[in-house]
């Protein structure tokens, strides 16, 4: 697809040296170009890729289980405006940490509900 963009502004510049106005007219179409490539390939998917994380933040939930940028993982205990305590391992360490270092949400409460709920229901029958 760069490639054919390259080759249409190329053709709108041949033959535009030296013709005064119509050269500057090539010059503003490609640097507009180049904005545009800009924008859709490096800017629109970041701002996407952080709305996405902020989403995820705001839906966090005492019970889910996280990964941190660290790669800590551990169960969400309690939250707090801009920290959220997790508690790992077998001993139950508990960590305070900020959200913003949470990478991802492996497991929702709301799944681990559901899932032990299939359990009790699957060993009552």
């Amino acid at each position: 697809m760069v490639k054919y963009l390259f080759a249409f502004l190329e053709a709108a510049t041949d033959g535009a040296e030296g013709a005064g106005p119509s050269s500057m007219i090539g010059s503003i179409v490609m640097i507009v170009a180049m904005i545009a490539i800009f924008y859709f390939l490096m800017y629109r998917p970041q701002k996407k890729q952080e709305k996405e994380a902020a989403k995820m933040r705001d839906e966090l939930m005492v019970g889910d289980e996280i990964t941190t940028i660290g790669g800590i993982i551990g169960e969400i205990v309690s939250i707090k405006e801009n920290t959220v305590m997790i508690e790992t391992g077998k001993d139950r360490t508990k960590i305070r940490i900020l959200t913003t270092a949470i990478r991802n949400v492996d497991v929702h409460a709301t799944e681990k509900h559901a899932a032990a709920q299939a359990r009790a229901e699957e060993k009552s029958e």
